[in-house]
């Protein structure tokens, strides 16, 4: 069993910074996937970003590539999203996910995930 939980949203104005973090507590496996979702109101939620915890390769959705970057601390067992130049259209609820068998032709699927932080909401004014 894995545990998740995110940390780090906020209210921000457009043009600015957030970084969140997401704490996981349980057995990480090397193979592991690590991804970051976001789910504004009255909308699917949507894939954002996604890490390997082995070597870390990253995968990022077109709407947030170059402005966003996802990290990890394999020691402390810690996934980061550092989030910059946002816009009002990211506002959501961000989740984070973890799954032990995603592949990258699968983690952009939410379906795929297995493990489920509560979510940060991350407001962004204009």
């Amino acid at each position: 069993q894995v545990q998740l939980v995110e940390s780090g949203g906020g209210l921000v104005q457009a043009g600015g910074s957030l970084r969140l973090s997401c704490a996981a507590s349980g057995r990480i496996f090397s193979s592991y996937v690590m991804g970051w979702f976001r789910q504004a109101p009255g909308k699917e939620r949507e894939f954002a970003a996604a890490i390997t915890w082995r070597d870390g390769s990253t995968y990022y959705a077109d709407s947030v590539k170059g402005r966003f970057t996802i990290s990890r601390d394999n020691v402390k067992n810690t996934m980061y999203l550092q989030m910059n130049s946002l816009k009002p259209e990211d506002t959501a609820v961000y989740y984070c996910a973890a799954e032990r068998f995603a592949t990258p032709a699968t983690m952009r699927q939410k379906d795929m995930y297995n493990y489920w932080g509560q979510g940060t909401q991350v407001t962004v004014s204009s």
